[in-house]
């Protein structure tokens, strides 16, 4: 799954792109790859099949909610785990309406489709810091956004009250303006959105003194965010109904709330696994016994073998991190050992460590307590 790109970098579209955005740069991406349009060419054929497994993930609300949350990581043994199939795509549609809207088929008739009707609100995007537990464990946080609230005055449409807003006379509503011109291929025609409103289809004479016209009021709201056991540094976590309002009666957009984790001194994470290193002395190293190990669990008490080397590696079996799709399952936790080497020692000490070294080693030269030499290199010299 490393190696996957990630879906709005294929398609090119910004994460709180719309649904008509991440179509058009699918539209755009399948016109200029399909296999049909470029045979025998195998570099088209991946890039073609790669934008058709982002676009059957993203145009899917569901689908697009658990990549957004988990990431390719969601759809692990299924959509694009094992290939995509394309059977399901009607590339009429795709290709379709693209042409259509030029004027290339049906001598410039070609459908369009009003800009006007019910549109879904933007989604807004915050962010979190949560400490390195609480990613494992998962928690509730609370935070603070501005979000964009229907005014209360004019209930939304931007008019003043007592009035309402009048019919575009420029597009009769639509919200688009057509465009016809002649060229090689014949009659052409542009439809773009409407200069004077907006593409609302609605002009406003007289605007609400509260919001301005726009229809709404920027508000500071706190937002409970529950923060799932096992969610990874730079995940989100997605609030549905929490985003910019929709127009002209369209569903409110999504609060994205990417978590960041923050470091922790002691431990490491690579997936659901954690990594650190507890020192041992040279004693425990030696003789071995029992050593103590932080974990986020807290310590557990772990024996080791008399002999241990450093570097040595132990293996902590469901002490890592809980699996976001199953927080029952962990990862593990490993731990590497490394023998620590005294740096100050009194004179008692030394000549402990002399004796030590002269019954285990007794050819290597050391110095005693007071700095001379009484090793093998001195009784050669003898």
């Amino acid at each position: 799954m490393a190696d996957k790109r990630d879906y709005y970098e294929v398609l090119g579209v910004s994460k709180d792109a719309s649904q008509s955005d991440i179509k058009s740069a699918y539209r755009k991406l399948a016109k200029k790859y399909h296999p049909d349009m470029n045979p025998g060419d195998k570099e088209a054929e991946v890039k073609f099949k790669e934008a058709s497994e982002a676009y059957a993930i993203l145009s899917d609300e569901d689908k697009r909610h658990q990549y957004d949350q988990f990431g390719h990581a969601a759809f692990e043994g299924g959509a694009g785990a094992g290939g995509f199939d394309f059977s399901s795509f009607d590339m009429n549609d795709i290709f379709g309406d693209l042409f259509e809207g030029f004027g290339f088929f049906g001598g410039g008739g070609g459908r369009r489709a009003s800009n006007n009707g019910p549109r879904r609100g933007q989604n807004v995007r915050a962010s979190v810091r949560v400490t390195f537990e609480e990613a494992c464990f998962g928690t509730e946080k609370q935070i603070t956004v501005n979000l964009n609230e229907d005014c209360k005055t004019c209930h939304g449409t931007g008019a003043k009250p007592g009035t309402s807003p009048s019919t575009c006379s420029k597009c009769g509503g639509r919200g688009q303006v057509v465009y016809t011109s002649q060229s090689i291929f014949g009659t052409v025609q542009n439809v773009t959105t409407c200069p004077d409103c907006h593409g609302t289809g609605k002009i406003i004479h007289d605007k609400c003194p509260d919001c301005g016209g726009r229809g709404y009021v920027t508000q500071r709201k706190t937002i409970s965010v529950t923060i799932p056991a096992g969610i990874d540094d730079g995940q989100s976590v997605r609030i549905r109904d929490k985003g910019e309002p929709g127009q002209n009666g369209g569903p409110r957009g999504d609060l994205l709330v990417e978590v960041n984790i923050v470091r922790h001194p002691k431990f490491q994470r690579q997936g659901t696994d954690i990594y650190s290193t507890v020192p041992i002395t040279y004693a425990q190293a030696a003789l071995g016994g029992d050593i103590r190990i932080p974990t986020i669990d807290g310590d557990v008490i772990q024996k080791i073998k008399p002999g241990t080397q450093t570097d040595s590696r132990i293996r902590l079996r469901g002490k890592g991190v809980p699996y976001l799709r199953n927080p029952q399952t962990r990862g593990d936790h490993f731990v590497t050992l490394v023998v620590q080497v005294p740096t100050k020692m009194n004179a008692a000490q030394k000549d402990a460590l002399v004796e030590f070294n002269k019954l285990m080693y007794p050819d290597s030269d050391i110095p005693d307590a007071d700095g001379k030499s009484k090793g093998i290199f001195n009784r050669k010299k003898k």
